[in-house]
């Protein structure tokens, strides 16, 4: 468990009007080390110093993703501050309304953050420019995104919201962004960093603490047991060379009574999805499917199949089932 850190810290990790500027600034959004940088101005070596105080002083978390390391505002993660870093935050909030000299700077921190949100939005950009054409291709082969996403969102509809969602694979994070006003909080989840700064740029506009994005691996996820009510698998399972350990993984983090879809293609004979874009399964089949679910402890919800030109998108879903021995009395 994380120690308390004294009162007499906190105030020495904040007597630095640049460390004060950063809190402001992860009041907004996550940020790289390198971007807090580019903000304030100053080498980034010395923004590490001031990096290392925040964080010792647990008012700020570091976040490795690849060769990047971001800085978010503590208690981010968890969505619940400690309450000294919640006074803290309060007391900033308070001085830039109070204090012309510091609102002036932290409007003039926002506006070099703006620069930063455009790089993001060029990088972006120039990504989907290089990988339009292969990406054309292969949607060129199925239905549209618009009404595979309007099934989705009816298919999870009916309950009071989506809870704590966890988007597997979460690529360019449009799904995250798509249920971000149904589920409580998001955990954007991808093995790539690329497509996890592609996902940052979509999802910047986000309150911060909305979305986490975290990087790992669908077989092994970095998160305790029952940590999500909603889990979606949008055009990913078939990347999954062990579709079956992938989904026990899934039901290990899956609140009972939680939800998985998997958004996925009906099974097919396209090898070259499996030569050219390294699909691991050539879709899935119904029973595929029921038994995945079962081995893994989902009871099946619902299907539907949606026809394109030569595949057909399926949905399905399911609900775990609370294990052996918890069962509601």
């Amino acid at each position: 468990m994380t120690c308390a850190i004294p009162l007499i810290d906190t105030l020495r990790a904040m007597a630095d009007p640049t460390r004060l500027r950063m809190m402001r600034l992860l009041a907004s959004m996550e940020l790289a080390v390198g971007e807090l940088a580019q903000v304030l101005g100053q080498s980034q070596p010395r923004v590490s110093r001031h990096v290392r105080i925040l964080c010792d002083a647990q008012l700020a978390e570091r976040r490795r993703e690849g060769a990047w390391v971001f800085l978010r505002a503590a208690g981010t993660a968890s969505r619940v501050a400690p309450p000294l870093v919640g006074a803290v935050a309060q007391l900033l909030v308070a001085a830039e309304a109070t204090d012309p000299q510091f609102a002036a700077q932290c409007a003039e921190d926002r506006a070099h953050l703006g620069a930063i949100r455009d790089a993001r939005q060029t990088h972006a950009q120039d990504y989907f420019a290089r990988h339009a054409a292969e990406w054309d291709r292969l949607r060129s082969l199925h239905i549209a995104d618009g009404p595979v996403e309007a099934a989705l969102m009816a298919m999870l509809a009916g309950r009071t919201g989506l809870g704590r969602l966890l988007d597997v694979g979460t690529g360019t994070g449009r799904m995250a962004e798509l249920f971000a006003d149904s589920a409580a909080h998001i955990t954007a989840l991808d093995r790539s960093p690329d497509m996890l700064r592609l996902a940052r740029t979509r999802l910047q506009h986000l309150p911060a603490g909305k979305v986490e994005l975290v990087q790992g691996d669908f077989a092994q996820l970095p998160f305790a047991a029952a940590s999500f009510d909603t889990l979606l698998f949008h055009q990913v399972l078939h990347y999954a060379q062990a579709p079956e350990a992938v989904l026990a993984e899934a039901a290990r983090v899956t609140a009972p009574g939680g939800r998985i879809a998997v958004v996925d293609f009906a099974a097919h004979d396209r090898e070259d999805l499996r030569t050219q874009h390294a699909h691991a399964r050539l879709g899935f089949a119904d029973a595929q499917i029921a038994a995945l679910f079962a081995g893994a402890g989902f009871a099946p919800l619902a299907e539907r199949a949606l026809a394109g030109t030569d595949l057909i998108v399926k949905i399905w879903t399911a609900e775990r089932r609370a294990p052996t021995g918890e069962g509601s009395a």
